[in-house]
């Protein structure tokens, strides 16, 4: 505990025992957050109002300051939730022939434009992985008018064996869905529909399923704002179906779909949509602390920690329990964000930079309280030096190492080595890349603003247990409570791992804002400043 002081301590004057960061704390914060009197910290429902009210006394306590424009903790982000209901309708014809798809069997999807009734009816063009990347010399679109038409397309990536052809293994955004409704919307495209397959998605059809047949919330369209008619999935069987209607088959457009000659395929089919939704006004909020800096010149600038504080609140029972608890994802990264605030706010001679400290809503439904901090900052994007996130940290004792996701494209990274050393702990290297894990978290709508940005996340090695253990930990949980309300706090549960991490967030965040420049992305990562 003495080295671990002296380490924390930085070579100033110490107040020991408030700048240790506590595994105790850290626990008892993990526990309330996840009480069934939370009720799962549902998006716009009390239990979330609860955890917010309750994160913000937190930083209150520490004696970090409120940050919000209002003079309070909270920053409002105006959210609009759409529910498609289950007589929403989705078909496609084609010479005389309809295939009529079914609500979550065959189909999801939403409306983005946010409204309670929506129709369409447009001719169909297949896209191929609908990215245009002039980097790579890639152009899915190839200059097709798809406007108001609904274009057809796979989610990843085009395969290659050149491992600098979009990043060899490592999923780029191009890769994401998200992109892709967004590229379909530059291109004026009045629908989307992605055929899913496990490989090129990741996932199975359930994990699409369970994500799109909830509540999906957006920040609200402003005034005049254009959005998609219909972001949507079909499964491989469903898609098979779609594209017999045009003589084709869903392996012969996934070859297609790899070559550098592709170009968009009209399909001959014509969609034909009607979307009911429900539609509400969502009130939600992140919450907001700051801790002044020290130096005059440089303490408008920040180093942001965040983690959310949301999960799927009340939901479908399993096994009777209808709460979705959250524990793991995410009370432990809102935990340990109070900790690192708590041990910040008590230096006794605080760092050069300011420290932004944000819980923010909504992440479990798109990333959507980080992406409208992103586009509404506090501090200005180009006066946040970095982002480290928080996003569920396994209880599991003592840690032999760190992922850190995506800190090798920022120039942050030699010294998160350094620090990483002196606390004993290896850095591991993402083990699932194509996976694209950078996109699926908090700190990936800051990166997408162009603050360098990544997760400090769960270790993978334990002290005194074998590799396996943790390989069948991590399995487990993700067959059996991830995004279930079996994700329950467990008192026997060893926080020993959280506090590493958040001691190891803690030094970085501090040198980083005792640092003269700000970082920045390594040169040609596509977020680039």
């Amino acid at each position: 505990m003495k080295k671990l002081l002296g380490i924390l301590a930085v070579g100033l004057p110490l107040l020991a025992q408030d700048l240790a960061i506590s595994p105790e704390r850290i626990r008892e914060h993990t526990r309330f957050l996840s009480m069934d009197l939370l009720e799962g910290r549902g998006v716009g429902a009390r239990g979330g109002d609860l955890a917010t009210e309750y994160i913000a006394t937190q930083f209150a306590l520490a004696g970090a300051k409120p940050a919000a424009a209002d003079g309070t903790y909270f920053q409002k982000v105006p959210l609009v939730g759409v529910e498609t209901q289950p007589q929403t309708r989705l078909s496609a014809s084609a010479s005389g022939k309809t295939v009529d798809l079914r609500w979550l069997s065959d189909f999801v999807g939403v409306n983005a434009r946010q409204q309670a009734q929506a129709g369409f009816e447009a001719e169909a063009v297949f896209v191929g992985h609908g990215i245009t990347a002039p980097e790579f010399q890639w152009d899915d679109y190839k200059g097709a008018d798809v406007k108001g038409k609904v274009v057809v397309l796979f989610t990843n990536e085009p395969q290659s064996a050149d491992p600098k052809f979009f990043e060899g293994r490592s999923l780029t955004y191009y890769g994401r869905w998200t992109y892709k409704y967004e590229e379909a919307l530059r291109h004026g495209a009045l629908a989307a529909i992605i055929i899913h397959t496990t490989p090129t998605a990741g996932y199975g059809w359930d994990v699409v399923r369970s994500s799109w047949g909830r509540e999906s919330p957006f920040v609200k369209l402003a005034a005049g704002e254009n959005d998609l008619a219909f972001e949507g999935w079909v499964t491989r069987e469903a898609g098979q179906s779609l594209l017999a209607l045009s003589g084709r088959t869903v392996e012969e457009l996934l070859a297609a779909a790899d070559r550098r000659d592709f170009k968009p395929i009209p399909l001959g089919i014509r969609f034909t949509g009607n979307i009911t939704s429900k539609v509400r006004s969502i009130e939600t909020r992140n919450v907001a602390a700051v801790v002044p800096g020290s130096d005059p010149k440089l303490r408008d600038e920040v180093v942001i920690f965040s983690a959310h504080w949301d999960h799927l609140g009340v939901g479908e029972p399993v096994n009777g329990d209808a709460i979705y608890n959250g524990s793991i994802d995410n009370a432990t990264g809102c935990a340990m964000l109070l900790e690192i605030a708590r041990a910040w706010a008590a230096l006794p001679r605080k760092p050069r930079r300011s420290a932004l400290f944000l819980a923010v809503t909504a992440e479990e439904g798109g990333l959507r309280g980080s992406e409208y901090y992103a586009t509404h900052p506090l501090y200005p994007v180009a006066k946040t030096a970095l982002a480290l996130n928080f996003d569920a940290i396994y209880p599991w004792g003592k840690a032999l190492d760190v992922v850190l996701t995506g800190a090798e494209r920022t120039t942050a990274m030699p010294r998160a080595q350094q620090i990483a050393r002196r606390l004993n702990l290896a850095i591991t290297p993402d083990a699932q890349p194509e996976q694209g894990h950078y996109f699926r978290s908090d700190h990936f709508s800051f990166a997408h603003a162009g603050i360098p940005a990544f997760s400090v996340g769960h270790a993978t090695e334990f002290a005194g247990k074998p590799k396996e253990w943790a390989e069948r930990g991590f399995a487990e949980y993700n067959v059996k409570n991830y995004h279930q309300p079996s994700d329950e706090f467990h008192p026997d549960w060893d926080f020993t791992a959280n506090q590493q991490a958040a001691d190891f967030g803690f030094l970085l965040g501090q040198d980083i804002a005792n640092q003269d420049a700000l970082p920045d992305w390594v040169p040609g990562d596509q977020f680039h400043r």
